[in-house]
């Protein structure tokens, strides 16, 4: 329990900064100021230039807080994603992937357990970049709702990267600091089975609030063409470029962990092909600059929330102790909506080392931080860009969409993870 004077205390730095994210995500519900429709990136822009121009941070401190890893890796594969559908090859492997599938249910299912495996080996934001064009187009052929597949993928990138020591960077920063030796067998050993259930548990949920959807009839089997040859080329040896990078990163930290290198340069190598093809001013032009001016925008109000010390001090007076696995749960679900979850997991691993936190712990705040993501639009970077790229194309999910069928979906892989983690703590596993 909180005691008063410590409430009071906490409640003291309850300060601008603070106020302005939460003006942001009533604004990101509602998305709508009178007459005039807002996209998410205003509104995080909006919120970062407040707290620039109250001095709740300065404009040094601001540019230090914009993480120059993270952009550029959206930068390199926004330019990827971009080539893939700009020469239609992207049709051509949706069409491989999911084409064949002959109902909604096979479509569905297909679309989520590809996308969450995916994100287990190329980060759930990659996926989210690449793939969602992809379901759009698919939504167009089959004449389904985009709500539905635009979820499916949500869902499905946020839940399969659980799995995976480089699913997304959350996980990456625990599996460095948490010691394992083996961090892809531990992830994927205690994890991956809670994650496979979890993937169908997204489905079935859609299933159900999408019923209407699911009793269409059988679908056409259809075959996507090339656009441009030229492109489809580059695009293809960016692809594949990504694709071995990745798999030398995964073999350098099981052979040579010192040998390790950033997702960053990954992104960026990948993209040279495209960017060095005769359209590249024609994809840069058209590259989603919106999402990446929400990124930086994002990076500079969290910082300005950081450095209020609200959370931290909430950490410090709550009592509760940080290594009970509910506690861990709740707090990385619910924190994770307001502070991000890199920040939260940044500052809560310390917190869990002082307690003597084991593997077990570690690997719920793994799982916890990362399904975050399935509660609210904000709780992941891949849900930002998927809806930052929908509605550039025209198509919008809302804050209350997503969070109708999320907290459902959060709620049902809570119990699973919880249930199997006490599991393996209950037999001294890990």
């Amino acid at each position: 329990m909180i005691s008063g004077p410590a409430l009071f205390s906490v409640a003291e730095t309850f300060d601008f900064s603070v106020l302005v994210l939460l003006a942001v995500f009533g604004l990101t519900a509602l998305r709508q100021v009178g007459s005039l429709r807002l996209q998410i990136w205003h509104i995080m822009f909006g919120g970062a230039l407040a707290v620039l121009l109250s001095g709740k941070i300065g404009v040094l401190e601001a540019l230090e807080a914009v993480d120059p890893d993270v952009m550029l890796f959206l930068f390199g594969m926004f330019v990827v994603g971009e080539g893939l559908n700009r020469s239609g090859y992207l049709e051509v492997l949706a069409g491989k992937l999911l084409g064949r599938a002959r109902s909604v249910d096979g479509l569905v299912l297909l679309l989520i357990f590809a996308a969450g495996g995916l994100s287990a080996l190329l980060m759930n934001d990659t996926v989210a970049i690449m793939g969602t064009p992809l379901v759009l187009e698919l939504s167009r052929r089959y004449r389904l709702s985009p709500k539905l597949l635009l979820l499916a993928l949500a869902f499905g990138v946020t839940t399969g990267s659980v799995m995976s020591p480089i699913g997304n960077p959350q996980n990456l920063l625990i599996a460095v600091q948490s010691g394992f030796e083996n961090p892809f067998l531990v992830f994927f050993r205690y994890l991956g089975v809670a994650t496979l259930l979890n993937l169908f548990v997204v489905y079935l949920v859609l299933r159900l609030g999408f019923s209407r959807e699911f009793r269409k009839g059988p679908l056409e089997l259809f075959e996507a063409e090339i656009t441009d040859p030229e492109l489809a080329r580059a695009s293809k040896f960016s692809l594949l470029l990504l694709l071995g990078l990745v798999a030398c990163k995964v073999g350098v930290l099981f052979l040579a962990p010192e040998l390790d290198f950033r997702l960053t340069w990954i992104a960026l190598l990948a993209s040279l092909p495209v960017l060095l093809s005769r359209r590249r001013m024609e994809i840069l032009k058209k590259l989603d600059w919106q999402t990446l001016v929400f990124f930086a925008s994002m990076f500079v109000l969290m910082q300005s929330v950081w450095d209020s010390g609200f959370f931290q001090g909430l950490l410090a007076v709550s009592g509760f102790d940080p290594t009970a696995l509910p506690i861990i749960f709740l707090l990385s679900i619910g924190l994770s909506q307001l502070i991000s979850n890199v920040p939260f997991v940044a500052l809560y691993l310390p917190t869990m080392g002082s307690f003597g936190a084991s593997g077990v712990h570690c690997l719920a705040l793994a799982a916890g931080s990362t399904i975050a993501g399935n509660f609210m639009i904000l709780g992941a970077a891949s849900n930002v860009i998927i809806l930052q790229n929908a509605e550039k194309k025209g198509f919008n999910l809302s804050f209350f969409d997503f969070l109708s069928y999320g907290s459902i979906i959060t709620v049902l892989n809570t119990f699973i993870y919880l249930f199997l983690l006490n599991r393996s703590l209950s037999s001294g596993q890990i």
